[in-house]
């Protein structure tokens, strides 16, 4: 198993950093698959293999991913990919 976190920080305000979280799982759930759920700040996302945390702060958001054994071998590329989706959403 491979874990990936990545941190951010924002001056968006926590409803506007929500709603960039929301944007993003939107576009995981087309892309990859993965089902999203809040629970209260946290957007929990899981699909097979992959489960994971999107935490919405006053002042960032932090990702963290749990990758099963078969997606571990990719953690580069995906840790890659959520470093400039995360950044392309919060630009």
């Amino acid at each position: 198993m491979a874990r990936i976190t990545v941190e951010r920080a924002h001056n968006l305000g926590k409803e506007a950093a929500r709603a960039k979280a929301e944007q993003l799982a939107s576009k995981l759930q087309e892309r990859y698959g993965l089902e999203s759920s809040w629970s209260g700040d946290t957007l929990n996302l899981r699909r097979s293999g992959v489960k994971g945390t999107v935490l919405v702060a006053d002042d960032s958001l932090r990702i963290d991913v749990e990758l099963g054994l078969l997606m571990s071998a990719m953690s580069g590329t995906i840790k890659s990919e959520i470093e400039k989706a995360l950044d392309k959403a919060l630009s």
